[in-house]
């Protein structure tokens, strides 16, 4: 029932899409009951029909679809590549609830075309590019330079009726540390900006002290990815953040999905995959697509096992 209601809801935004395009109508975002999407990036070199095909055999529910700079889709071919994955998609019943784009500024020549396409094939999220700290200004500086970027990006969310998630990853840029993304966003309407909330880079970044960050902002939250890692150390013995396999990681997940559901959060997640899932370039796609068939499903079903135990 999930999964046709959403279809549903989808032809019902397909419908709605010139009127908010033209600024006479503004539906509010609804959540899309916990769907299984998966981030598009490590399968670029498949054809949206073959990539539809391989990762509905995977369990997945949705794709979690790139367009942007050297993407699945790309920006100056958004108007004729997003309409054919789409379509790509629900033939093998999938749905493309959410994209990863590269929007940072609302006047940026592709922005705009790309919302609207967007908005014209049911998708309800996308998420932002990202935002990095200018040294030569304060922190304080920094945030309220972005955030009335954002404030602009959420005027064209708005018209098009889609919500914009900013992801906290690891490292040193706006959004590594979660705070930073709190305060981007805690005045803005959630439905329209909001947090694309890593779990993953928020216990890199704060592994005891990364429930209070998500407390803070889990009424922006819609849409998420899933990931584990460990700590390890790199060639050079360097302590790094390295991805592993769900549930063999430092992530507790069972925390995580727990506040979850406190929270009331039901949108879609996107599962990434950065870890070695024995993928060989020098195989044929089919070849391909089999060999790394089991370590693709092996996430899905962890993922369904800790949403069942969850909410059962």
């Amino acid at each position: 029932m999930k999964r046709r209601e959403f279809v549903v809801k989808s032809a019902i935004m397909g419908m709605m899409a010139p009127l908010v395009a033209t600024g006479n109508m503004t539906p509010v975002v609804e959540a899309t009951d916990d769907m299984i999407c998966t981030f598009s990036k490590p399968f670029q070199w498949l054809a949206y029909d073959d990539l539809a095909e391989f990762l509905a055999e995977a369990g997945f529910e949705g794709i979690d679809l790139v367009v942007r700079p050297e993407g699945h889709v790309l920006p100056e071919n958004v108007e004729r590549d997003l309409p054919a994955a789409v379509q790509a998609a629900r033939k093998q019943g999938l749905s493309i609830p959410m994209i990863v784009t590269a929007i940072t500024d609302a006047a940026d020549p592709f922005t705009e075309r790309i919302l609207k396409t967007a908005a014209e094939q049911g998708v309800k999220y996308y998420r932002l590019g990202y935002y990095q700290y200018d040294r030569k200004l304060t922190t304080l500086q920094n945030l309220n330079k972005v955030r009335n970027q954002l404030e602009t990006l959420s005027e064209l969310n708005v018209r098009y009726g889609l919500q914009g998630g900013y992801q906290n990853h690891v490292g040193s840029n706006v959004g590594s540390p979660v705070w930073d993304l709190w305060y981007l966003i805690k005045d803005l309407n959630p439905n329209y900006i909001g947090c694309q909330y890593d779990v993953r880079h928020a216990a890199a970044e704060g592994i005891n002290s990364w429930p209070l960050g998500f407390d803070a902002i889990a009424s922006h939250v819609k849409h998420e990815c899933i990931k584990d890692y460990i700590y390890d150390r790199d060639n050079r013995g360097r302590w790094t953040v390295r991805s592993v396999p769900l549930g063999t990681g430092a992530v507790d997940f069972i925390k995580y999905f727990a506040m979850r559901k406190e929270h009331g959060i039901n949108g879609p997640l996107s599962i990434h995959y950065e870890f070695d899932l024995g993928d060989d370039e020098s195989l044929s796609p089919k070849e391909r697509m089999k060999r790394m068939m089991p370590a693709v499903r092996k996430e899905v079903e962890t993922l369904r096992s800790f949403l069942k135990g969850i909410y059962r």
